[in-house]
């Protein structure tokens, strides 16, 4: 397996390289999600370059970038197991040199970053912008391939693809989920048992919030009060509950094509999202 750690490395590995790349952004703590990115990707490249790099930038005051999960070792095995043979493990001192406190930065667009985890993640976004940028400027890929589980983060970086004119395609890839629904997440590791019961409970209610779109013409404001109650009886504390236009991420009135049920909540110290379209 070739592990890069610098950024000359990589480059004359790139610069030599035969064929296609596909990128896969990752921050480690690698799950099964992870692994279908990657055998995604390698139906669409010649070569896949998974990254490992816990951002601080997207991590706002109070979140868990101190305990968030880095298990680099078990990371490597597992991507070898899925046939990736590419790994691009940077530290903070090679993806910021300069430090982060006067720090040139990628800022995505109000209307798609202010809204949903906007609203509670100031900065996220912008975060999540500059290191993609970044990497992108590094790896040189040909394809990008992110999961559809963080849906307001994929329209962030397709908008970014477009207006900064990457030469990138951007590749979605379908939310993948453990046998009883719950989204594969690296942060599922932070339920406890009893939570870990419950959480599934939220894709259920997102699957009834679906049906219920497709067979009526509630309002969906409505729809989501009755939903946040009986999660709020379960044990989740909603943050957001919210039926949006897939492309703008603008709210609607009534559901339409295109139109996506999102929802955040926490559970106990872990904080799930998730999302599913109508698809009228």
């Amino acid at each position: 397996m070739a592990i890069f750690k610098e950024i000359a490395g990589l480059r004359h590995w790139r610069q030599a390289l035969k064929g296609t790349l596909a990128l896969v952004p990752t921050m480690g703590n690698l799950h099964a999600g992870h692994l279908a990115l990657v055998r995604l990707a390698a139906t669409r490249a010649d070569h896949v370059l998974v990254s490992i790099y816990v951002n601080p930038l997207q991590f706002g005051p109070g979140e868990d970038f101190d305990r968030y999960p880095r298990n680099l070792g078990s990371d490597l095995q597992l991507l070898g197991e899925a046939g990736c043979q590419n790994v691009f493990a940077p530290d903070d001192n090679i993806m910021y040199p300069y430090g982060r406190q006067d720090l040139a930065i990628v800022l995505p667009p109000r209307s798609l970053s202010s809204v949903l985890c906007g609203r509670s993640r100031p900065g996220h976004f912008a975060g999540v912008s500059t290191v993609l940028s970044k990497l992108l400027h590094m790896v040189a890929p040909e394809v990008l391939v992110l999961g559809e589980k963080d849906y307001q983060q994929l329209r962030v970086v397709q908008r970014l693809l477009e207006d900064c004119n990457f030469a990138v395609q951007l590749l979605p890839a379908p939310t993948q989920r453990e046998a009883d629904g719950l989204a594969y997440s690296s942060r599922n590791q932070y339920l406890g048992t009893e939570e870990r019961r419950i959480a599934p409970l939220l894709f259920q209610h997102l699957q009834e919030l679906v049906r219920r779109s497709r067979e009526s013409d509630a309002d969906p404001a409505l729809l989501a009060q009755a939903t946040r109650e009986s999660l709020d009886l379960a044990g989740f504390v909603v943050e957001y509950l919210e039926l949006r236009d897939g492309t703008s991420l603008q709210s609607l009135p009534r559901a339409r094509p295109g139109a996506r049920w999102f929802a955040a909540a926490r559970l106990g110290r872990t904080r799930l999202i998730d999302n599913l379209a109508i698809d009228l």
